[in-house]
């Protein structure tokens, strides 16, 4: 199977997100046939108290970037929703861009797992990991 590109990973983006979710300006960074990573741009506007970003925009960012991996195994979009995510808070990030990586460990007929990483840009060591859990529907 071949995998989706940015630019279709940018429209699925565009398409089908809450625009709450549009307004975190999430971009696709790269895309292959089980993965996607998405940049989560640094805003002063998701940082909490202390100046840390907020854990809930992470969550987000994690569950949009196992979206869009999930459409890359499958060819392209198609309704699906979330089962259960479990999510690991490991070093904050203060003024730096996260990268969001989503890899497919198990897509069955009707259920989808994902391992995701989240990475500071500036900065290899992982700020957060999740694991979803995807019901995939029609």
């Amino acid at each position: 199977m071949t995998a989706l590109s940015s630019a279709a990973g940018d429209a699925i983006l565009a398409a089908n997100f809450a625009p709450w979710v549009q307004d975190l300006g999430l971009a696709v960074v790269d895309m292959s046939e089980s993965h996607a990573t998405l940049r989560l741009p640094w805003s002063d506007r998701l940082a909490r108290e202390g100046g840390a970003l907020s854990g809930q925009a992470l969550m987000a960012a994690a569950d949009t970037a196992t979206v869009l991996a999930l459409s890359t195994a499958l060819g392209g979009y198609r309704p699906m929703t979330t089962v259960q995510q479990s999510t690991t808070f490991q070093r904050p990030v203060v003024d730096a861009d996260v990268l969001v990586t989503a890899l497919v460990s198990k897509l069955g007929r009707t259920l989808a797992f994902t391992e995701v990483t989240m990475t500071a840009d500036d900065d290899d060591r992982t700020v957060a990991q999740a694991a979803t859990v995807y019901a995939l529907l029609g």
